[in-house]
């Protein structure tokens, strides 16, 4: 049964103009006027730019076999501007091209980035990473595949990508969140679905050898 007591995003009552195309990088930079009303009656006249950057998907590498995460390093200008700290551990993740789904997405983007493509894919949770500023709205896989198999360099040569995946223990990576070792957002919500859901491992692996034996039965 669905609860209906819990928070929950819901629509605005806004009146959006624009867009005005503010510059054309490698995504759209754009500013919009907003009419925004209020339960009181009120509004407010706002502008807005924000960096149009569409559907991400996000994969965490997982071989339930070594019980290892699959992680990737890959500089981040970013990070190197905020923090020095550019030469960053995340998990495979890239745009999700137009026509394509989420999960040829992330099949893609692991074989790209990690080197290795998941034999299956189990859904973990949607968000927007950065509502402020960016319209990214980013879904995430666990992605099974055999972490003996990673390369030692992956990326997309055409991209100018250069990623170094490596395998670790679970633990290992959740205590390197606890002692503030890894900062990036998506890496951290992906280990922490992870180990909230631990326990629920041996059934959603059991759930997709079923779906698999179904599928070539």
């Amino acid at each position: 049964m669905t609860r209906t007591d819990l928070p929950e995003d819901r629509p605005a009552r806004a009146d959006v103009e624009g867009p005005e195309l503010l510059a054309r990088g490698f995504r759209p930079y754009e500013r919009y006027r907003i009419v925004l009303h209020h339960e009181d009656g009120s509004s407010d006249v706002q502008s807005r730019d924000i960096i149009r950057a569409g559907s991400v998907v996000g994969v965490l590498g997982y071989d339930p076999e070594r019980e290892l995460v699959v992680l990737i390093r890959q500089f981040r200008f970013g990070a190197h501007l905020v923090h020095n700290r550019g030469d960053m551990v995340e998990i495979v993740a890239g745009i999700v091209e137009q026509g394509e789904g989420y999960e040829a997405a992330a099949l893609r983007e692991c074989g790209e980035e990690a080197g290795v493509v998941p034999r299956a894919l189990i859904p973990m949770l949607r968000f927007v990473p950065s509502p402020g500023v960016s319209d990214e709205f980013a879904v995430l896989f666990l992605g099974l595949l055999d972490s003996a198999a990673l390369p030692q360099q992956a990326g997309a040569e055409a991209e100018t990508e250069r990623t170094y995946p490596f395998a670790v223990k679970l633990d290992d990576a959740l205590a390197a969140v606890e002692a503030g070792r890894m900062i990036n957002g998506y890496v951290i919500i992906a280990l922490q679905w992870l180990a909230l859901n631990r326990h629920r491992l041996p059934a959603l692996l059991a759930g997709v050898a079923t779906l698999a034996g179904a599928a070539t039965a």
